[in-house]
């Protein structure tokens, strides 16, 4: 009898044991896993430039060498006069293949690495952000100029260009006048035939951009959007 309950002691007190080892290393194991979570940055927030470099590893020797189109080349106006204001995401300014459709490989087949396109006359814009593939989530087609009537909202001035318009000091690298955030890939913009002419760089072989040229201000343009809202709320209460 003694021998038996010797036996049932050594196993209880060794299952005992397991489920004590065992605990503590689940513990461990949680606490290891566990991931801090971190809060995201505001304020002194620069996006990170890895787009300058990730996509034209030879599109700045490209764009060095290749000739200006003088008669398909886009100008400033034009690139603001696609946007609701600096910064917004430029709308598209043809039909689109599918109406419904978020893009997708669709959009990015021209506006992946550019080129000219025949059929509308002019040199695709090479998209900054070509990761990012539901193109129409922020891009709208422009299907009307009757619908929405006047109102108060007033376009900001987009950024100066020119000699000492954003230079820090004189004849020192233009400083970086617009937000980077969605636009990180500074060659999409300012290189190749679809850049418009007044902000074409004269170095587009030179990709590490921010190595000279650093942003002006980290804040978000000051829009007020008060006055579309309040038009909105005219519009419905009629």
């Amino acid at each position: 009898m003694k021998k038996r309950l010797g036996i049932i002691s050594f196993f209880v007190v060794i299952f005992i044991a397991f489920i004590v080892v065992w605990n503590y290393s689940y513990q461990q194991g949680l606490e290891e896993a566990y991931t801090p979570i971190i809060e995201t940055p505001t304020g002194n927030f620069i996006p990170a430039e890895s787009g300058v470099f990730r996509r034209f590893d030879d599109a700045g020797l490209d764009y060095l060498n290749m000739p200006v189109d003088e008669d398909h080349q886009r100008s400033l106006d034009s690139y603001y006069d696609n946007r609701a204001y600096p910064g917004a995401p430029p709308s598209i300014p043809h039909p689109v293949a599918k109406e419904r459709s978020f893009g997708g490989n669709t959009c990015i087949q021209c506006h992946k690495n550019g080129g000219f396109v025949a059929k509308f006359g002019a040199y695709a814009p090479v998209t900054p952000h070509p990761e990012m593939i539901n193109c129409r989530q922020c891009h709208v087609t422009k299907n009307t100029n009757t619908t929405f009537k006047a109102f108060a909202f007033s376009k900001p001035e987009p950024p100066k260009v020119g000699v000492g318009a954003n230079n820090a000091l004189l004849g020192s690298p233009p400083m970086i006048p617009h937000q980077l955030q969605m636009r990180e890939s500074c060659i999409s913009c300012h290189g190749g035939p679809s850049a418009p002419k007044e902000i074409r760089v004269s170095h587009p072989e030179r990709i590490n951009c921010r190595q000279c040229h650093l942003p002006k201000s980290n804040k978000q343009p000051n829009v007020d959007t008060s006055t579309s809202l309040r038009q909105f709320d005219k519009l419905n209460e009629k």
